[in-house]
């Protein structure tokens, strides 16, 4: 009885909630899913502390040790077994993951990412492992966006939207920055920037800032006040640091690239392993600041305390030398990608944000030294290392808005908003000359499955061969006589027929006009042969092409269906009207009311 009557009121429930509308129903949802990515920030903030705290109670982490070579080692270590025995799935390159679902899997992520990139992440990173914890905490709440987008039966378009509130909801969250949250979701994950879209955002982001402000403080990352305010003479330093922070940005993208290639080409994950911890910890042994998120070291720098590169180092007691510290900062801007990768080489979970803006802070205040010691300006050292932040961010992530928003509000004001503008544009505008892609989409870009603002090709994109395979078309063996094909023909509703082997290998195609004129000659029946007068198509497609390069093969090949293969093994056939009418379909669902 009882059951029934709990089934009975869910259904009623579920009728009432869908009486709603999608408008509305979207909002509650964007709502829920900024509480629980919230509630997700957190809950990976303090894990992450927890970890530490547990580390720092075990070994004395203020002394130089070789216990710096040891703990990113059993920090991997850990987050390899956890992901290989538990988890059994990829948890590496979080943001890319995102946008790989949005436009090949209809916007779905697996469950287990609403939790496993927290303890994946919390692992590595606490042990010290040279990467940040945003890029999995945006798959978390990508993934509680779309697992709620599921639970409810939600349409892509709402589907894509909620992994958006998720994101922005995640950044918000970490970094109490609601507006940097938003500004993510609209230039890395590429949503649209519409009234249906902003709302959902909006409501998700301060949720979730809300959650993070109520559950942990008002403490922002970094505690800093501008005491020497912006001047116009700094301008031309703030475009040369913007050009120098777009160089790093491309240094630290395609050192990241090459690095991480190497490791692809290992097999066993255990020697990614050995190979991987023993180069981290050798870096980080010899360059204690490339330890953890390195925020510690950014902080310091804000304070003007750059001894504290020096801090723990086997080169403290030359800590006072000028041009040791201006070699260390730079060994550590080059270092710090080299780090990064090996730790997700090596089988750690972590993303690129935090070492995008470790990298910047070390850039910006090694130019600031470098004018003041030459006497070019006297210029904020401080100010430099926070603009720098935003620089290499705007370019590492192709992201300038996002940059000077973030950089904004995680130091609790706006006084250097001006010189964040032009470094972060100027860094994107050099980088943008050398890499059309950012670090999180040229790997999908160079497949053609990168979700854009262009909404033709944003389509195409969400397009698959697979989902306009035709498969009605009869097939006729090579062996076989026109006599034979002449009966198919009689069959047949299309003009097309593949030439396949017994063992379904693809020959070539016979057009209706190919035989016409032959078709109606008896005399040829028995002794003309398929193979005789099937032809090769002028373009083939397979089954794991873009939709993009379909598109093209069309274009340049003026056919109207073209044929499908799976290595060698005929699949069926692709049509220009299949495709059209596909397109618009989705075109409709894609497009906003």
């Amino acid at each position: 009885m009882l059951r029934e009557g709990f089934k009975i009121s869910l259904t009623r429930f579920w009728v009432f909630f869908r009486s709603l509308g999608e408008r509305r129903i979207t909002l509650i949802l964007s709502f829920i899913v900024g509480l629980l990515s919230g509630v997700a920030g957190v809950a990976l903030k303090n894990t992450l502390h927890w970890v530490r705290d547990f580390i720092s109670g075990l070994v004395p982490m203020d002394t130089t040790s070789l216990i710096y070579f040891g703990l990113p080692a059993i920090g991997v270590l850990l987050t390899l077994l956890f992901v290989r025995y538990l988890i059994n799935d990829d948890l590496s390159h979080g943001v890319t993951k995102v946008l790989y679902s949005i436009s090949r899997q209809g916007s779905k992520l697996k469950a287990h990412h609403m939790f496993s990139s927290i303890f994946g992440s919390a692992l590595t990173i606490g042990f010290g492992g040279s990467v940040g914890a945003e890029a999995p905490i945006v798959l978390t709440g990508s993934a509680i966006g779309s697992n709620v987008g599921s639970f409810f039966r939600m349409n892509y378009r709402t589907h894509t939207l909620l992994i958006g509130c998720g994101a922005a909801g995640a950044i918000a969250s970490i970094f109490k920055a609601p507006i940097a949250g938003i500004v993510f979701t609209l230039e890395v994950l590429m949503l649209d920037l519409t009234t249906a879209s902003i709302v959902p955002l909006l409501i998700s982001a301060v949720t979730a800032s809300s959650v993070s402000y109520f559950l942990m403080g008002r403490n922002v990352v970094f505690a800093y006040y501008v005491v020497r305010p912006f001047t116009l003479h700094n301008i031309p330093w703030f475009v040369l640091l913007g050009i120098f922070c777009g160089l790093v940005s491309l240094y630290f993208i395609r050192s990241i690239w090459s690095i991480e290639k190497r490791f692809k080409q290992t097999r066993s994950p255990y020697k990614k392993w050995i190979v991987g911890t023993i180069i981290l910890g050798a870096l980080i042994y010899i360059f204690p600041p490339l330890f953890g998120e390195g925020y510690d070291v950014l902080q310091a720098l804000l304070n003007g305390q750059s001894e504290y590169i020096f801090h723990n180092s086997l080169l403290y007691e030359f800590q006072n030398n000028y041009w040791l510290l201006i070699g260390s900062l730079i060994l550590i801007i080059a270092l710090k990608a080299v780090a990064t990768a090996v730790t997700n080489g090596a089988g750690g979970v972590g993303g690129i944000f935090a070492p995008s803006l470790f990298i910047g802070g070390i850039s910006g205040f090694l130019v600031a030294k470098l004018i003041n010691q030459f006497n070019f300006i006297d210029v904020s050292e401080s100010n430099f290392a926070l603009v720098g932040m935003a620089g290499t961010m705007a370019g590492v992530m192709h992201a300038p808005f996002m940059a000077i928003f973030l950089i904004a509000e995680i130091t609790g004001g706006y006084a250097l908003f001006v010189p964040l503008m032009i470094t972060s544009t100027i860094a994107y505008l050099t980088i943008m000359y050398f890499e059309p892609h950012s670090i999180y989409t040229k790997r999908l870009a160079m497949r053609g499955e990168l979700i854009t603002h262009h909404k033709d090709k944003a389509v195409l994109t969400l397009l698959n061969v697979s989902k306009v395979i035709e498969n009605d078309f009869i097939p006729i063996e090579p062996t076989e006589t026109l006599g034979s094909l002449v009966k198919k023909v009689t069959q047949s509703r299309r003009n097309v027929f593949p030439v396949v082997t017994t063992k379904g290998k693809f020959m070539g195609m016979v057009m209706l006009d190919d035989i016409r004129p032959i078709m109606f000659d008896a005399s040829r029946y028995d002794t003309t042969t398929v193979q005789e007068i099937m032809n090769l198509p002028p373009e083939i497609i397979t089954i794991n092409e873009s939709m993009e390069s379909v598109m093209n093969k069309f274009e340049y090949s003026k056919a109207w269906n073209l044929p499908v293969v799976d290595g060698d093994r005929y699949v069926g056939f692709v049509s220009k009207s299949k495709i059209f009418s596909v397109y618009r379909n989705l075109l409709i669902e894609f497009s906003e009311e």
